[in-house]
């Protein structure tokens, strides 16, 4: 079974490489953000109650025996965790983030139009500067946390490259 977890800053690559290690395994891919947020598009972004997004998680994880799950979420991969074969935490530096987002496909589960997500990315390049500040569940040290608890196969991967 491969059962992978691959979370870290916005931008820094996780729905890139998730794609790609869900098409190698041909497994399902969960993008945390599609279970976290309200559909709200029109108005600010609002989290989904806790209970709600963990319900549509455990579904995931109920009707895959493979999968590939990313996101930036400590709180809900903190309940994949313990499912994984494998964890990847991408820390690639705040520069390097900025740098992926002003390069990034028009994401349309995430935004009606490209033109829609051009103009969040000051809000979310804004976002990404604080990851080494925050003490919320989308935190550098809450990242920290959960790849320095996981005593199963891991890595961190500190640049855009990862042949190594």
């Amino acid at each position: 079974m491969q059962k992978v977890v691959i979370f870290g800053n916005s931008g820094s690559g996780k729905s890139t490489l998730a794609r790609e290690k869900a098409k190698a395994l041909s497994c399902p891919h969960l993008d945390l953000d599609t279970v976290a947020w309200e559909d709200n598009i029109s108005s600010a972004p609002t989290r989904k109650p806790l209970s709600t997004s963990m319900e549509a998680v455990e579904s995931f994880l109920d009707d895959n025996q493979n999968w590939v799950i990313e996101g930036c979420y400590a709180d809900l991969l903190e309940l994949v965790i313990p499912y994984a074969t494998e964890i990847i935490f991408l820390n690639p530096g705040v520069e390097t983030c900025i740098e992926n987002c002003g390069k990034r496909p028009w994401e349309s589960h995430k935004y009606e139009s490209p033109e829609e997500q051009d103009a969040n990315l000051e809000i979310l390049i804004g976002w990404i500067e604080q990851y080494p500040q925050r003490v919320d569940e989308f935190s550098l040290q809450a990242h920290q946390d959960l790849f320095a608890a996981y005593e199963g196969r891991k890595r961190e991967y500190s640049s855009n490259d990862r042949s190594s």
